[in-house]
C-alpha cells in the first residue's frame, strides 16, 4: 500500500516513537527551522568552510560551502525512521582529496567535453582535461572545489540558501566571466528544490547540476540494484570508450536502457551489451521525452522496496545523466563507517547533454551576454 508521506511523519510524530538500535532515529512533525551554521574545517590555504544544517517538513539536509556540496540528506522511512540517503564524508579532507564529486555543485559544466575542446563563434577554446583526454564536470578545478559565498533565508514555510560564486573569464579554460547562484530551498512539504542562475561578459558555454549520490536504504547499506527506476526517457545517447556521446540517439526499447517502465536496476546491468561493459555500468545520458520545458515535469521516480522510501525528480532540462556508481572500489569509507563498493549508490544528474558544444544536433549550452541561464530541478521523497 501506498502512503503519503506526511501521514507517515504525522503518524510517527503521534506515537512518539523512539530512535531505533541502528540511531537513524525516528521523523517527528516538523516546520522550518532557521538554517544553522557550524565549522566544519581549514582548507590547506587557511580558508575556513562552513556546514549549514536546514530542516523543514520532515526532510534534513546538510550543505558544504567547499564545493556546495550536500553532505547529508536525511528522510524517514515508511515507519518514520531517519537515515541518510546521500553518500559522503564526515571530513573535509576526505572531500579534497576525493574524486567522485560526492553531493557536489558541478560547473562551469557538468558532464564531458570530448577533448576538452569547443568552438564558439569561430574562435577555438581548449578546456582543463582531467578525464583521461575529456574535460569532466568543469576541469581539474571546477565549481566543486570552490569555496561558495552562503547567504541563509526564510521566505514564509520556506528555508534555504543562496550559494554565490564567480567564474573569472579564462577559469580551467571557460570565456567570459560568470557569475553563479545557486539556491537550495525545503519546503514545508520536505520538497528540495534546486535554482541555477547565471549571467556572463562574454559568450560561453553553461551546464550546472548537482552530483548527489543516493542510496534510499541509507548510505553505508550496500548495493542499490534492487532500488526500482523509471524514466520518461524513450531514448538515449551511446558513448565511445571514452564516454562521449557519439551523436546518435538511440531507442531505449529492447535493451537493457529501457526504464519506461519501473524496473530493478540490477535486472540487466550484467546482460553484456556493449554499451554496459563500456561504461562498467549505467554511465549515460537518457533523452527526456519531453525536451526542454518552461517549468520543471515528473520524469523520474526511484524507490527502495526494503524501506519503502521513494525519490520523484522534476526537471526543466532535456537530459538525465543515470550513473549507477560503477567506478567505486571499495576505497573509500563513507560517514556509516561502511567502505563504498561498485553500486553502493547512483546519481541522477539533470542537465543538457554531454558534449552538447561540439554535436550540432543536441540542445545548445550556449550563454550570451544580456541572457540569465536559469534551470530548476525539484526532489520530492515519500513513502
Amino acid at each position: 500500500m501506498e502512503l503519503n508521506r506526511r501521514t507517515v511523519i504525522a503518524g510517527a510524530a503521534a506515537a512518539g516513537l523512539a530512535a531505533t538500535a541502528l540511531g537513524t532515529g525516528t521523523a517527528q512533525a516538523s516546520s522550518g527551522r532557521k538554517p544553522v551554521k557550524e565549522y566544519f574545517g581549514t582548507l590547506a590555504d587557511g580558508t575556513k568552510v562552513h556546514r549549514w544544517s536546514l530542516e523543514n517538513g520532515g526532510t534534513r539536509l546538510k550543505v558544504l560551502s567547499y564545493g556546495g556540496i550536500i553532505q547529508s540528506l536525511e528522510i524517514p522511512d515508511r515507519h518514520g525512521r531517519y537515515a541518510n540517503v546521500s553518500l559522503g564524508y564526515d571530513d573535509l579532507d576526505a572531500y579534497v582529496k576525493g574524486t567522485t564529486y560526492f553531493g557536489a555543485t558541478i560547473g562551469r559544466y557538468g558532464n564531458r567535453i570530448a577533448k576538452g575542446r569547443f568552438t564558439l563563434d569561430g574562435r577555438k577554446y581548449q578546456l582543463s582535461v582531467n578525464d583521461g583526454v575529456n574535460s569532466l564536470h568543469g576541469g581539474k578545478q571546477g565549481f566543486n572545489t570552490k569555496v561558495w559565498d552562503i547567504e541563509p533565508f526564510t521566505d514564509g514555510p520556506d528555508v534555504g540558501l543562496h550559494l554565490h560564486y564567480t567564474s573569472v573569464d579564462g577559469e580551467m579554460g571557460y570565456p567570459g566571466t560568470l557569475r553563479t547562484r545557486v539556491t537550495f530551498t525545503l519546503n514545508r512539504h520536505g520538497d528540495w528544490r534546486i535554482d541555477y542562475r547565471a549571467t556572463t561578459d562574454r559568450p560561453t558555454i553553461v551546464n550546472l547540476t548537482n552530483h548527489t549520490y543516493y542510496n534510499l536504504a541509507g548510505e553505508g547499506s550496500g548495493s542499490i540494484y534492487d532500488h526500482e527506476l523509471w524514466l520518461a526517457a524513450s531514448r538515449f545517447t551511446p558513448t565511445d570508450a571514452g564516454l562521449i556521446p557519439t551523436g546518435e540517439k538511440a531507442k531505449v526499447k529492447g535493451t537493457p536502457f529501457d526504464f519506461t517502465q519501473p524496473k530493478p536496476i540490477g535486472r540487466d546491468i550484467r546482460t553484456g551489451h556493449p554499451q554496459l561493459v563500456t561504461a562498467k555500468g549505467y554511465d549515460h545520458n537518457f533523452v527526456l521525452d519531453k525536451g526542454v520545458t518552461a517549468n520543471p515535469e515528473h520524469v523520474v521516480t526511484l524507490r527502495d522496496p526494503g524501506s519503502g522510501r521513494t525519490l520523484k525528480i522534476l526537471t526543466d532540462q532535456p537530459g538525465v545523466q543515470f550513473y549507477s556508481g560503477n567506478f567505486l572500489d571499495g576505497t573509500l569509507v563513507g560517514q556509516s563507517g561502511h567502505t563504498y563498493r561498485q553500486g553502493d549508490g547512483l546519481a541522477l544528474e539533470t542537465q543538457h547533454f554531454p558534449d552538447s558544444p561540439n554535436e550540432p544536433s543536441f540542445p545548445s549550452t550556449v550563454l550570451r551576454p544580456g541572457q540569465t541561464y536559469r534551470t530548476t530541478t525539484i526532489h520530492t521523497f515519500g513513502t
